[in-house]
């Protein structure tokens, strides 16, 4: 694919999502492209925005500078920049220079639409509150003393020793004890290279897609290199 393609189209129950979509690469050649379809939007006062980058192969530095450089000025106008359908390799890059603390990715442009929905509608979960489990038992305590005398005459079964489970096959471990073990050995792997090692004899070549690798670390709160050695050091 040849240089960049670059379309826009609107989204959204009240068509107030402007989405990007990019084919090709985005390099110091191609950016400028790229970066009059945002200007364009920010300049209509269309700050919601999604960039599709299902069809992208590469982006450099230049690609990556345009998005970090507007999201301040973006979320100070209430939208946000939302980013998905990387591929592996170009994900790689965006887990490696840690932009995953600043831009938010997802799956499918749905999946982005239905969090800018969600946000103008102001859906929020409610806390759940608290089982008020102590007045029973206290109840109870109070109505049925246990009788200290059977309680101490009663003989004490004798205590089985604890067996350490550390010869465990990592190929019959669980899939998220999977991806732990693995970070233990090289925590400089992101979610592409942490599948490609799931699918190795050791771990039982485990076949699963890297957006559930990369799903499964952020719910452990592995999804960026600092916190996996922080993880593999306080492992060992």
């Amino acid at each position: 694919m040849e240089g960049i393609q670059v379309s826009t189209e609107v989204a959204g129950s009240r068509n107030h999502i402007s989405i990007i979509k990019v084919g090709g690469y985005i390099d110091t050649t191609t950016a400028s492209e790229l970066e009059r379809a945002l200007d364009s939007l920010l300049k209509q006062g269309r700050f919601n925005i999604i960039v599709d980058l299902g069809n992208v192969d590469y982006i450099s530095s230049a690609g990556w500078g345009i998005f970090i450089s507007e999201i301040k000025s973006i979320r100070e106008n209430g939208g946000d920049l939302k980013l998905v359908r990387m591929v592996p390799d170009v994900y790689e890059i965006f887990e490696l220079l840690e932009f995953h603390h600043i831009l938010d990715v997802y799956d499918s442009v749905d999946e982005a639409i239905n969090k800018f929905e969600m946000a103008e509608s102001g859906a929020s979960v409610a806390p759940a509150g608290k089982p008020q489990s102590a007045q029973p038992v206290k109840e109870v305590a109070d109505t049925a003393p246990a009788p200290q005398a059977s309680v101490a005459s009663q003989p004490k079964a004798p205590e089985e020793p604890i067996q350490e489970e550390r010869t465990i096959d990592p190929a019959n471990l669980s899939l998220e004890d999977k991806i732990k073990e693995i970070i233990k050995e090289d925590p400089s792997l992101g979610a592409y290279r942490i599948k490609k090692r799931l699918n190795t004899e050791k771990y039982g070549f485990t076949k699963v897609g890297w957006f559930k690798v990369r799903s499964i670390l952020a719910a452990m709160d592995l999804n960026s290199k600092s916190k996996r050695y922080q993880f593999a050091m306080s492992s060992n």
